[in-house]
């Protein structure tokens, strides 16, 4: 397991001065396109309706006043005068060609003439005014040829010079034909300021074991190459989200003193056809060239999906393509020394095979949840950084927390912080992680959900149900804490602690069934009536019993068959089994899930008053926790064995 980058290291120094690299933002792009169209829009000509006419007859128009204003080129030429709206219709119809056309009304009508004399406008304008008749008139203005070319065309060449851009950044920068280039970010060994290393991953030791000597041979390759070794090719970190292989991948950046490629596999992925397989090309290309290096593919099942899986359904053959060439580059005939591929999927199962041979990726590192002492230790690393109390004990901690993640534990302490701060707490204490564990497991508090006081009795026999049957049962996980307070999509909720074990017995799978039908049974036996409020746990023991027959083999009627593909690549959409057989382990799952049911009610008759104290427990408190639980039933016959080591530590402290 690993953790982040704890918030203690140091950073380097601000720069003095302003010399911040200049960074583009696409959004300055979108901005002056919607100003260049908005000027354009603003700044364009009104629609207008005009009339040729010769110098007499515009004079004449001229004696009458019925121009509100004049325009005059500046080579005095020309004059473009605007018509009076009421003598517009007037005016258009007195032309024959004009009449023929529909007049429009609201529409700024021009009358145009074109002169010999340059100074003819204005003699004839200083004319009117001693008639009294005062024109408004503006002399060097117009329409200008170029102004109406780029209003015109503006906004054509502004689209394709956008176009251009897009496919330009879409190819990396480097113009339209540089789509094919590879994606990758590369870390040179000469500028690393800040760096991930080994010591910021708690966990994970084997895993770290593995990776480390990969570095190892890049800084001292004698060491190995005198003994005949060949450095791996590749190494495939596989496990579940939020494990750290990513991370793991930052260490060996980090630690490594050669350059690394960074990119993820869908990077390869692209619509253009035969982009995928370039890309591939290109990234192998500069990889030879900075030799020896280190390429981490992350998420890499993204391009590495098995190859003709469900024919049927057609396949994605730009995808194929590019595995096609991954797998060439990896492992070809041309030569690939230098090159160390590092990879991390969750999916390993469903990844093509000829991706997973030796030669190819010669180690699959498993990159698993954190055990008790793992998750220990990434606690550490994250409280580094948090003001806590003494009270706050990792290990208590780590036991609190079975299956939870690196990114799960990061997420915890970071919880703790916020509700402490919430609370205006100085320093994090025990009950803000407790609360932080309760808050991502359960989810939020949600006191504000209405319940009549008939739903909270039933939700409070429910949980003590369960409550009971997992003290009394052998295999059951230990309760630590129930509520009935809403949490999420919950109406009540419990906690236990859970034995981690590597293997798992009938009789501890059938206790736990029994445990989880309890809620249901305590319904059944005490109210008379069920309710919908079973439904998770009902699913669960369904799961639960179908895997027992199916998949484990633990059935007297159908034993020692497993009809589980852990390839997933063989069975496709038919069932392995026949329907007789498919019967039989319909038949099989009723029975197991009914004798558990009846199980679970026989023990709740058993205990019918502890049960109803219990319950009634609930409904005061509304929170009881595992103290509450043997003050009802008295100590608990059987101790999980790391309840042994809590006791054990218990009792050695004081």
């Amino acid at each position: 397991m690993s953790t982040q980058t704890p918030d203690t290291k140091k950073t380097p120094p601000a720069q003095s001065g302003n010399n911040k690299p200049f960074k583009f933002n696409m959004s300055w792009i979108y901005m002056l396109i919607l100003i260049i169209i908005a000027a354009f829009y603003l700044n364009r000509e009104p629609e207008t309706q005009s009339r040729e006419v010769s110098w007499t007859e515009f004079k004449a128009y001229a004696e009458k006043d019925v121009f509100s204003k004049w325009y005059v080129n500046k080579e005095g030429s020309v004059v473009k005068a605007t018509v009076k709206p009421e003598y517009a219709e007037e005016i258009m119809k007195a032309d024959s060609s004009a009449s023929r056309q529909e007049f429009r009304q609201n529409v700024e009508t021009d009358i145009i003439v074109e002169l010999s004399n340059s100074d003819a406008a204005r003699t004839y304008a200083d004319e009117l005014e001693k008639q009294g008749i005062k024109p408004d008139v503006r002399f060097g203005k117009g329409n200008s040829t170029w102004l109406n070319i780029l209003w015109q065309f503006g906004p054509f060449v502004l689209l394709i010079g956008v176009w251009i851009f897009l496919i330009t950044r879409m190819g990396g920068g480097g113009g339209p034909f540089s789509v094919g280039k590879t994606k990758a970010q590369i870390y040179d060994k000469a500028g690393k300021t800040q760096k991930v290393t080994f010591k910021d991953v708690a966990g994970l030791s084997e895993a770290k074991q593995e990776v480390e000597e990969i570095v190892d041979f890049l800084k001292n390759p004698k060491k190995y190459t005198e003994l005949g070794a060949k450095i791996p090719k590749g190494a495939l970190l596989v496990g579940p989200p939020g494990t750290g292989k990513t991370l793991l991948a930052k260490a060996v950046a980090g630690e490594a003193d050669v350059p690394f490629f960074s990119l993820s596999g869908s990077d390869f992925v692209e619509m253009f056809v035969g982009v995928g397989a370039s890309r591939v090309r290109d990234l192998f290309r500069q990889a030879k060239d900075k030799a020896p290096c280190i390429v981490f593919i992350d998420e890499i099942d993204a391009v590495g999906r098995a190859r003709g899986r469900n024919p049927g359904m057609g396949a994605n053959d730009e995808r194929e393509n590019t595995l096609n060439q991954l797998l060439t580059e990896m492992d070809g005939f041309g030569s690939n020394s230098g090159v160390i591929i590092l990879a991390a999927t969750n999916r390993a199962d469903i990844l093509d095979k000829a991706l997973l041979r030796a030669g190819r990726f010669d180690r699959q590192i498993n990159v698993d949840l954190p055990e008790l002492t793992e998750r220990k230790e990434i606690f550490e690393v994250h409280l580094r950084g948090i003001i806590k109390d003494d009270t706050v004990d990792t290990e208590f901690l780590a036991r609190q927390t079975p299956g939870f993640s690196g990114a799960d534990i990061a997420n915890v302490c970071n919880e703790a912080a916020l509700i402490a701060a919430r609370h205006g707490k100085d320093k994090v204490q025990k009950e803000d992680f407790m609360n932080a564990v309760d808050r991502i497991v359960g989810g939020l508090e949600k006191k504000s959900k209405v319940t009549t006081l008939e739903e909270r009795r039933a939700i409070a026999v429910h949980e003590a149900g369960h409550a009971t049957l997992s003290w009394m049962l052998e295999h059951a996980s230990p309760l630590v804490k129930v509520t009935i307070v809403p949490r999420g999509k919950a109406l009540g909720a419990a906690w236990y602690m859970p034995e981690e074990r590597q293997i798992t017995t009938s009789q501890q799978l059938e206790d736990e069934m029994c445990a989880t039908l309890g809620g249901r049974a305590a319904e059944d036996l005490v109210l008379g009536r069920i309710s919908t409020g079973a439904a998770n746990d009902l699913e669960r023991v369904t799961k639960q019993a179908y895997a027992m027959v199916v998949y484990y083999g633990m059935s007297n009627t159908i034993p020692n068959l497993n009809y589980y593909d852990s390839s997933g690549q063989d069975y496709g959409f038919t069932k392995p089994y026949s329907d007789e057989t498919a019967r039989l382990i319909d038949e099989e799952v009723k029975r197991i899930i009914g004798e558990q049911y009846a199980r679970a009610k026989q023990i709740l008759t058993e205990h019918k008053e502890q049960h109803r104290q219990l319950a009634d427990l609930l409904l005061d408190k509304e929170v009881i926790f595992a103290d509450d639980l043997e003050k009802t039933f008295g100590k608990r016959k059987w101790i999980s064995r790391s309840q042994e080591i809590m006791n054990q530590k218990e009792s050695n402290s004081q």
